[in-house]
């Protein structure tokens, strides 16, 4: 018998990363994506007034790391004139201190636009 291995290469540099990936549709379906993942979230939400703020970058002055926050939504509550601010922070990987990173990108958000988060 006769085999033939045949070799594919694809070049994987065009393709999007997974984060970024994400990052596009959840962009692309927000109002879609806090029905589905955050339904109490997506009730109060007024959508007709729903803003993508620009990137975040906060400098680390202890370490002088550079970190981008993924999202950022400014939102109006129904029936409400109060705004607020939505981070979400696509991950297609464990990290030890997730939960430590979230809670730094909460309060340097909260620091910036003095809005709930």
């Amino acid at each position: 018998m006769n085999h033939t291995l045949i070799a594919v290469h694809e070049d994987s540099s065009k393709y999007l990363s997974h984060d970024q990936l994400f990052i596009q549709l959840i962009g692309t379906f927000f109002e879609e994506f806090l029905e589905l993942f955050f339904p109490d979230v997506h009730r109060s939400i007024d959508f007709s007034d729903v803003k993508p703020l620009s990137e975040e970058w906060f400098t680390d002055l202890l370490e002088g790391d550079h970190k981008k926050v993924d999202m950022v939504f400014e939102a109006k509550l129904k029936g409400e004139e109060k705004l607020i601010i939505i981070h979400v922070e696509p991950q297609s990987y464990r990290q030890d201190f997730f939960h430590q990173r979230m809670y730094q990108y909460f309060s340097l958000l909260y620091n910036r636009y003095r809005k709930p988060v």
